[in-house]
């Protein structure tokens, strides 16, 4: 492993993070154009949107105000949202994080994946993430945050994955502190030293000193939004990079499952909660806070109208020992939350806007799922799909036009200490809480909260789902 030194001239610079925008590996793009007939013609065609995908953790679809939360609010996130469309029936990739990630980033379902809820599994290599895809179509790609699918000893390193720049963490429990001392980053050799071709990439821990020795003096959440603004500004779309888009996803680590911390519970220090419940709050607030931020930098020029914005949650609100989540209903009407199998680990926030791409003002119950984001974004972005995934592209959803293609059934299967099923059908929700329990059989259209067990009034709908979970579709 290398371990960069600074010049002591450019520590201030490293520490705000400023993600510079330079080519990916040669080798990696080399490899990818060959798998993809159409990248060569892609990466010509004019003026492509950018995207940017963020991905709250722990966010539940009560948490916002758009989505009905009423004891705090969040304007910039219902500005989003009234600037493009916000869908009431989107669905995780999985109620655990690494596989909700695989499953977004794959375009596969669940069932599909090798990760787990119980231990880290990285991406294989002969798997093709969404970024590899557009980078190898002419992209400049970014991530920001946890990363949960591989470190730097394995073909699942993010720069493996196609992101030309990374500043995170690997572990999920490195990228749960607040105030870490240290941050994982991955920068090209071009970045480093443009006219030595000798010199080698930069992959290695880069100190944050204002948080070293125990001190507080940098919020990591705030680190990413200051570097979202600055990969944002140095990879604009102009002249001088022939209007080369970019995909920069960023994944934030709040407001999490309840152990979190925030710099204050400002401004809601004198409101009559519990002291978790004001962190929450402030926690989603700060969130909104860097959305906000995020549409000021988009009305620049040359931005507002060539750059997409997603934004959702990895999985639900933690449903165990998170009593500020349950303060504030942040699963909605829905019942359990994350790591259970219930429509309150898996129903999420998921927000899309894109002015003059994006109609706006819409609210859409269309069901879909994270597995569906890659093709998506990829017909967004004008190049083809893959053909290993089990996603749709839900590009005329977002157009406002007809969507003629949809899931007849929606299969998640969450593999750890204990197996769990999701099935749903149209309006029915079947549930298989572990390995060898019945079938639960819920209807989500009069009981979205799952509180009334049907299945022994319904057998034949309990037939056709235990079919397909045996793969007698």
């Amino acid at each position: 492993m290398k371990r960069i030194c600074f010049h002591p001239a450019s520590r201030a610079a490293a520490a705000l993070f400023a993600i510079a925008a330079l080519g990916p590996l040669a080798t990696a793009r080399a490899d990818l154009s060959a798998l993809f007939t159409n990248a060569a013609q892609s990466a010509t065609l004019p003026r492509r949107p950018s995207i940017v995908l963020i991905m709250a953790e722990g966010l539940g679809c009560g948490d916002l105000s758009c989505y009905g939360q009423t004891n705090f609010q969040t304007p910039n996130l219902d500005r989003l949202a009234a600037g493009g469309v916000r869908f009431t029936s989107y669905y995780a990739g999985s109620a655990a994080s690494s596989p909700a990630r695989a499953a977004l980033l794959l375009g596969r379902e669940p069932g599909r994946l090798r990760q787990r809820a119980d231990a880290d599994v990285p991406l294989a290599a002969d798997e093709t993430t969404l970024a590899q895809v557009l980078n190898a179509a002419g992209y400049h790609t970014g991530l920001i945050g946890e990363w949960n699918l591989g470190d730097d000893r394995t073909a699942g390193a993010p720069w493996l994955k196609g992101f030309d720049e990374f500043a995170g963490y690997f572990d999920p429990a490195d990228a749960k502190n607040s105030y870490a001392d240290y941050m994982w980053r991955y920068a090209p050799r071009s970045l480093i030293n443009p006219t030595n071709s000798q010199r080698e990439d930069f992959v290695g821990r880069e100190m944050l000193y204002p948080n070293t020795g125990g001190k507080k003096g940098q919020y990591i959440p705030d680190l990413y939004a200051l570097a979202t603004m600055n990969f944002i500004s140095i990879n604009q779309p102009d002249p001088f990079n022939r209007y080369r888009p970019f995909f920069l996803l960023v994944n934030y680590p709040i407001p999490g499952s309840g152990r979190g911390e925030v710099p204050s519970d400002a401004p809601y220090s004198d409101e009559p909660w519990p002291p978790a419940a004001k962190n929450r709050a402030a926690m989603i607030s700060r969130l909104d806070g860097y959305v906000g931020q995020l549409l000021e930098q988009l009305r620049k020029p040359g931005l507002s109208n060539s750059t997409v914005v997603f934004f959702t949650s990895d999985a639900g609100p933690q449903a165990d020992g998170n009593a500020a989540a349950k303060f504030f209903l942040s699963a909605g009407p829905f019942r359990g939350g994350r790591d259970t199998p219930y429509e309150g680990g898996l129903r999420v926030p998921m927000i899309a806007y894109g002015p003059g791409k994006i109609s706006a003002g819409r609210v859409s119950d269309f069901a879909w799922a994270a597995w569906d984001f890659l093709p998506t974004v990829l017909d967004l972005a004008r190049v083809f799909s893959p053909t290993n995934i089990d996603g749709l592209s839900l590009w005329p959803a977002l157009q406002g036009q007809t969507q003629t293609n949809r899931h007849e059934v929606f299969h998640w299967q969450l593999r750890g200490r204990n197996t769990w099923h999701t099935v749903r059908l149209d309006d029915w929700e079947a549930v298989q809480p572990t390995a060898d329990a019945p079938l639960e059989l819920y209807n989500l259209k009069t009981d979205p909260g799952e509180t009334n067990n049907v299945a022994g009034q319904n057998p034949d709908v309990v037939s056709r789902l235990q079919s397909f979970l045996k793969g007698d579709r």
